[in-house]
């Protein structure tokens, strides 16, 4: 087959599987649900969903290229999809089969210019990784580049050859799947999916052009220059291009190896609480942060001479940096979206509902629009019951509080009409795998130990009396009675635009009788368009009519009995 005749058949299974399951979903979750059978959707949910997610994690490893990235990205959606998709997803990994080393060498040696002999005095012929976009070689510097850098060891990461037509091609098939989507108001009204792609798409191109991450390393290395917790590989620029990129060879303990945390005297809570710091200053002080810090992109590097034990040597020199790694995909945070960051961090360090819903809004997450009582109320009562506590405790809290609450709120939290601000999926993402991280080093991890000392910084470097004295209010003890007269205000404003809902059961007892009155004629109606397009297809094609007119008694049987049994009422 030809190269062309490869990218068409891959296009093909990227569609034929959206279609397959976009069907497949808008018949559980919109259809039956629409003609009074949504007990019927809701049967083995969420073994269905699992599935979903099993045959794309398949598909994504088979093909590699970008759909392994749209896989990892879709584990972080914790947001959008459900628990099933996210949880089968989030174990993808680059598993692709390494190029064979003569392809890798021609590759380099046209974008280098020269032969790999006259660049290097030595290059490993066997990757040291290889990931579905490139992969990296140990090499060493010829004599001469050596005593113009002054490095001798380096790693050189060599971009797979044809991956830009792959990335194209996907990006293209992609981009059909989310005009799909826009269509469907389920979506639509949640998230601008052509808009997240495009997103997706910058941040893919930029990953697969060696410049860029080259000059991302360097903006990374200048925001931390002064910091010795964090450290950034040198770059050898003679022998960098797009699609070739060479750097220092900062090999040292992977973040998650816990035991080697150990057998070097560092201790991994320590690593923990410091990585969760760093993390939080890439995003709410410098505004640009690492988008994919997850174990192979980030070491643990003792200092020599610095001693162990710790975070500090006994006179006062750091005994480990964090060296961080591969800055392909790097997100910025424009000034207005951090103020909101940080607005929403101090309202969560301060357990604040309403303050946290109005940080949400004030992010853009939500729309304007968007009535937010039920969720304020939400926000209030999970922190009430959940605020505070670490992943360990987490753990211990019995399964039905979690699936109370996710019955009592979920339906408010969908309808929401969401949307996702710029950059604001490499935001999820960072967070999502700096969380998953710090509960990996240390079980007993506590996010909100590292939030609250951490807002109070920020509120220290905010200064302004009226930011101040708001964020001390939040975090007073009598922050309750501080707020009632806010809590006044507001009930005040909604009488003036009459949004105050009153509960009527009698009035939503008959809108719900109603509303059944109206599903059963649906159903009816929906009954005899399918007979008689059974009918009428039987006689050209028998198999395809059959199936129409079996089909049709679903909706005959709502229409016979939903009223029947909703007059019985619910059971005791």
């Amino acid at each position: 087959m030809t190269d062309v005749g490869n990218m068409r058949a891959r296009t093909r299974r990227i569609l034929i599987f959206a279609a397959r399951y976009l069907v497949q979903t808008w018949w559980y979750e919109l259809f039956l649900p629409r003609v009074g059978l949504a007990r019927v959707a809701a049967r083995n949910r969420s073994a269905r969903l699992q599935r979903i997610a099993q045959r794309f994690h398949v598909l994504a490893v088979d093909l590699g290229g970008l759909m392994i990235k749209v896989g990892q990205f879709m584990s972080s959606r914790l947001d959008v999809l459900p628990p099933e998709i996210t949880k089968e997803l989030e174990g993808l990994q680059d598993e692709v089969p390494p190029v064979p080393f003569p392809a890798i060498r021609a590759l380099a040696e046209a974008e280098l210019g020269v032969t790999l002999e006259r660049a290097f005095s030595f290059i490993d012929p066997t990757p040291l990784a290889a990931a579905s976009l490139g992969q990296v070689h140990r090499a060493r510097l010829s004599q001469l580049d050596a005593a113009d850098t002054g490095l001798l060891d380096v790693v050189v990461k060599i971009q797979r050859p044809g991956i830009g037509t792959i990335v194209d091609v996907d990006l293209s098939a992609l981009r059909r799947v989310a005009r799909w989507l826009s269509h469907i108001r389920l979506v639509s009204d949640r998230v601008d999916m052509p808009a997240l792609v495009e997103e997706f798409a910058f941040t893919s191109l930029e990953e697969i052009d060696y410049l860029h991450e080259a000059a991302s390393a360097e903006r990374f290395a200048q925001d931390f220059a002064e910091d010795a917790r964090v450290s950034v590989p040198d770059l050898v620029w003679e022998r960098t291009t797009r699609r070739v990129l060479t750097l220092q060879d900062v090999t040292a303990i992977k973040i998650n190896d816990v035991d080697g945390l150990r057998a070097a005297g560092i201790d991994p809570s320590e690593v923990a609480t410091d990585f969760a710091a760093v993390m939080f200053d890439q995003l709410f002080v410098h505004g640009y942060f690492h988008a994919d810090p997850h174990p192979g992109n980030i070491f643990v590097t003792p200092l020599v001479g610095a001693g162990v034990g710790g975070a500090g040597a006994a006179d006062g020199r750091r005994a480990w940096k964090f060296t961080f790694i591969d800055f392909g995909m790097m997100g910025d945070v424009p000034d207005a979206l951090r103020q909101g960051l940080r607005k929403l961090l101090i309202a969560a360090a301060s357990r604040d509902g309403k303050g946290m819903v109005d940080g949400i809004r004030g992010v853009g997450v939500l729309l304007p629009s968007a009535d937010t009582a039920e969720l304020e109320r939400a926000m209030t009562k999970l922190f009430a019951r959940f605020g505070g506590m670490g992943f360990a405790e987490l753990q211990d809290v019995d399964p039905r509080e979690f699936r109370a609450f996710a019955l009592e709120f979920g339906d408010v939290v969908r309808s929401l009409p969401f949307q996702l601000p710029e950059n604001f999926l490499l935001i999820v993402r960072a967070m999502s795998l700096t969380s998953g991280m710090c509960s990996s080093l240390d079980p007993a991890f506590n996010i909100w130990n590292s939030v609250e000392p951490y807002s109070a910084q920020l509120i220290r470097a905010e200064g302004g009396n009226l930011v101040q004295g708001v964020a001390k209010q939040a975090m007073s003890v009598a922050g309750t009675i501080a707020r009632l007269p806010q809590r006044l205000d507001t009930l005040a404003t909604r009488f003036e635009e009459g949004t105050v809902s009153v509960q009527t059961p009698r009035i939503e007892r008959r809108l719900g009788s109603l509303e059944r009155t109206g599903r059963q004629i649906i159903s009816a109606v929906l009954f005899a368009a399918l007979l008689i397009g059974g009918v009428l297809l039987r006689a050209d094609d028998v198999v395809f009519g059959t199936v129409l007119m079996a089909v049709s008694l679903l909706p005959l049987l709502h229409a016979l009995f939903a009223g029947m049994l909703a007059r019985r009422g619910p059971l005791p």
